[in-house]
């Protein structure tokens, strides 16, 4: 089955066990995908440049209005790992207050605390059910996921009338000020905004999005992704301390954020940085921003295999400078890179997670075998391989 054929099933499975857990149908039934980003990492909170696509994996939510202040939100997966006897979460939108809830729930609840703090009053509860087929912690954007349906659910239900970057603010706030992450706004505006067969060339400054054609089997090219299986959580302390370093380099420097520092002025501007952590810190923002730039001008001119030593160098920066790399990431890189990938970088938050693999699309199958050579190997469980297909972003899908 194709990607919507499996959201539209998908979705009438949800609808069905919607009725099942509240004794009605609901009023319709969304989908937001997860997203796997090309290049451009830690550069969003930064008000740099970003290239994230949407995956055919999706949170499908089935939604109901409510008028008496009542959340209810219950999750497929939730119920799956700890059995039948996980029940419905009853909460109050009154109040709804960051950092209350924990699990899986608050990323929900996040959301209609957001809109309702953004002066949209008229969300007065809803019943929903959720269930997602991606992967959780293999940072392919699943919480973000999980915000943006439930986002545009209730953006249709009550008639805000919000855009899908609006949406896609409104929901990283939940995840911010609610959650407790201090992540930057690409995830959201990945589901929110991708489209099919395309990148999202995204400046993180203004919301600037463009739509850059990615038809990789048309130049006989494939993008894997290879999930480590390693799982990694962004709320341990460890993004926030990189993004707070990022911010001491942008005060020592004397401007806003990292995105007024041009890559030709970078040697200049390490120089006046004592702190080596900082350093290191601020040179890959500033040269992430740039590999963006030189991908989007490999993208439009056509030459999508001089994208892999791009991403190859990517990875170096975030092992090296960042050092949110771990030694399977690492691994993946190296073994898909001794099999003749074009190039691969970890993808995400880091610390585990997801890497992708740009490779010529008769090698793909020896590639991915490679890495899971290497893999079995080094005594690592067996990482899982997919292809990443651009797909479309959030949308109604019954």
């Amino acid at each position: 089955m194709s990607g919507g054929t499996e959201t539209t099933a998908t979705a009438e499975k949800v609808a069905a066990r919607f009725h099942e857990l509240y004794g009605t149908a609901p009023d319709g039934v969304w989908a937001a995908p997860g997203r796997v980003n090309l290049i451009g990492e830690y550069t969003d909170f930064n008000d740099g440049f970003v290239m994230p696509l949407a995956l055919p994996h999706t949170a499908v939510a089935a939604v109901a209005r409510r008028t008496d202040g009542r959340l209810r939100v219950h999750s497929a997966e939730a119920e799956a790992d700890v059995g039948s006897g996980e029940g419905v979460v009853h909460l109050d939108v009154a109040a709804l207050r960051p950092g209350t809830g924990s699990g899986w729930a608050v990323y929900p609840a996040g959301v209609v605390w957001a809109l309702r703090e953004a002066g949209h009053t008229a969300v007065t509860g809803a019943d929903i059910h959720l269930s997602s087929t991606v992967p959780t912690g293999a940072g392919l954007s699943s919480s973000a996921a999980l915000e943006v349906v439930t986002a545009l659910a209730l953006n249709d239900l009550y008639g805000l009338g919000l855009t899908g970057p609006e949406l896609a603010v409104l929901a990283q706030r939940a995840e911010n000020a609610f959650v407790g992450v201090p992540c930057g706004v690409m995830d959201q505006m990945a589901s929110a905004c991708c489209e099919e067969g395309h990148v999202l060339h995204l400046d993180t400054r203004d919301l600037a999005g463009r739509q850059i054609p990615f038809d990789l089997a048309a130049h006989g090219l494939r993008l894997l992704v290879v999930d480590t299986g390693v799982k990694h959580a962004l709320g341990d302390g460890a993004y926030a301390e990189r993004r707070a370093g990022c911010e001491a380099g942008a005060r020592a420097l004397g401007v806003r954020t990292l995105r007024q520092v041009p890559y030709e002025g970078l040697p200049d501007a390490l120089a006046c940085l004592a702190d080596p952590t900082v350093r290191a810190y601020v040179h890959h923002v500033v040269s992430d921003n740039h590999r963006v730039e030189r991908t989007t001008a490999l993208l439009d001119a056509g030459d999508v295999r001089a994208v892999g030593p791009v991403l190859d160098e990517g990875h170096a920066s975030l092992r090296d400078d960042l050092r949110v790399s771990c030694p399977e990431l690492d691994l993946v890189v190296s073994a898909a890179g001794a099999a003749g990938a074009l190039g691969a970088r970890m993808t995400g938050g880091g610390f585990g997670g997801s890497a992708v693999v740009l490779v010529e699309a008769d090698r793909a199958g020896e590639v991915a075998s490679a890495v899971e050579g290497a893999f079995a190997a080094a005594g690592r469980p067996a990482p899982r391989i997919f292809p990443a297909v651009p797909s479309a972003g959030a949308r109604r899908v019954l």
